[in-house]
C-alpha cells in the first residue's frame, strides 16, 4: 500500500491513508441511500485515487480490521444493517424491467423537435429502483429552443400519460451549448457519472469532456457511458416542425414559454426562499431544473451529519477529505 499522505488521527494513533479515507468517504455517501457497494464499485466511485486492485483490498480489510465497515457477499457498507443488500439485490433486479420501457421512452422523446440528446438518470442509472421510483431523463435540446422542447414533452406527458411521472419524468433540460454543469459537488458528480446514455452517444461524450471535473471527486472514474445508445436518429416530422419554428416564431414561443413556466413556479413554490428557489427551480434560457424536493441539498445535508457523526463514534477525522464534497456550488 501506499504510504502518501499519512494522517494521525485519534487518541490511539490509527493512521488512515488516502485509500481508506476515500472508501470511507464513498461507503458513508451510499449509506445514504442504504446502497451497499461491490469492491470494483468502490474503485470506481472511490473519493480518492486507488492506484491498483492490491492496495483497494488492503485498504479494505484494514477498515474491516478497524468494525469501520461490514463486509458480506460480496457486498461493503458502512452500517450494521446487512438487509440492505437483499434490499439492493432486489433493486436491481427490478431496474432490468425498467431498462426496455427506459429505452422506448428515450426514442420518443428523440423524435420531438429540438431534442439533441437523452440520458437516464436518477436510481434508474445506479441501476436500482423500488416501487417508488420514477425513470428520470437528462435532456440536451437545441441552443434557444430549450423551453419550447420542454414545454411539448411536459404537454405530451399530461395529455397522453395523464401527468404520470412513474416512466416519464423530465427534469432536467441544458442546451448543447451548456453542457457544463455549474453545480460542482459529490452528489452531482455521482448523477453525472451514473448518466446512460440513450440517444446520441457522441454528444453524451462531448458532455462528459465538458464536465470532466467529475474527476476531482472520483479520480479512478473512466465511464462512456454503461450502455451503448442509439445514435441520433432523423425523423420526417422533425426536421419539418423545426424549420418551422426555426425563425422568429420559435424564438418568441421560447421566450412566452420560459416567462410563463417561470411564473407558474414562482406563484407555486412562493414558499421557498430566493436561494432555495435558484437552486431547485433554476430557469434559465438554457437550462431548466424542476427538483421541487430539494433533493441534493438533502443528500449534501446528510452526507455531512454522516461524516460528523462517524467521526464521533469511531475518532477518525474524515472532514479534510470532505471539505469541499458537500459545497454546494464552486
Amino acid at each position: 500500500m501506499s504510504n502518501e499522505n499519512p494522517i494521525i488521527i485519534s487518541d490511539e494513533r490509527v493512521q488512515l491513508r488516502d485509500a481508506e479515507l476515500g472508501i470511507l468517504s464513498t461507503l458513508l455517501y451510499f449509506d445514504i441511500f442504504k446502497y451497499p457497494l461491490t469492491g470494483p464499485e468502490i474503485q470506481k466511485f472511490c473519493h480518492s485515487k486507488i492506484h491498483s486492485l492490491n492496495e483497494l483490498q488492503e485498504a479494505l480489510d484494514f477498515l474491516i480490521s478497524k468494525k469501520y465497515i461490514n463486509h458480506s457477499n460480496g457486498f461493503y457498507f458502512a452500517n450494521s444493517d446487512f438487509s440492505i443488500i437483499e434490499r439492493r439485490i432486489n433493486g436491481n433486479q427490478l431496474a432490468k424491467n425498467f431498462y426496455p420501457i427506459a429505452k422506448k421512452y428515450s426514442l420518443i422523446i428523440s423524435k420531438f423537435p429540438f431534442v439533441r440528446a437523452v440520458f437516464i438518470s436518477g436510481s434508474l442509472s445506479k441501476g436500482y429502483m423500488n416501487k417508488e421510483s420514477d425513470i428520470d431523463y437528462f435532456i440536451i435540446t437545441a441552443p434557444k429552443r430549450l423551453w419550447l422542447c420542454r414545454t411539448m414533452l411536459v404537454l405530451f406527458k399530461k395529455i397522453f400519460l395523464l401527468n404520470s411521472h412513474k416512466y416519464f419524468c423530465v427534469n432536467y433540460f441544458i442546451d448543447e451549448n451548456n453542457i457544463e454543469i455549474r453545480d460542482k459537488n459529490i452528489f452531482t458528480a455521482t448523477e453525472l457519472v451514473t448518466l446512460i446514455p440513450m440517444v446520441n452517444h457522441h454528444l453524451f461524450e462531448k458532455f462528459l469532456k465538458s464536465n470532466d471535473w467529475t474527476k476531482d471527486y472520483m479520480p479512478n472514474i473512466n465511464s462512456s457511458g454503461e450502455i451503448q445508445a442509439e445514435k441520433k436518429q432523423r425523423f420526417f416530422f422533425k426536421p419539418f416542425w423545426e424549420k418551422i419554428l426555426n425563425g422568429s416564431a420559435g424564438n418568441k414561443l421560447d421566450d412566452l414559454f420560459l416567462k410563463i413556466t417561470l411564473k407558474f413556479w414562482k406563484k407555486k413554490f412562493n414558499h421557498f426562499s430566493e436561494e432555495d428557489f435558484k437552486n431547485a427551480l433554476r430557469s434559465k434560457k438554457n437550462v431548466s431544473k424542476h427538483h421541487p424536493n430539494k433533493f441534493q441539498e438533502r443528500v449534501l445535508v446528510l452526507y455531512d451529519q454522516k461524516i460528523k457523526q462517524f467521526e464521533k463514534s469511531h475518532h477518525v477525522t474524515l472532514t479534510i477529505l470532505n471539505e469541499v464534497s458537500t459545497s454546494l456550488f464552486q
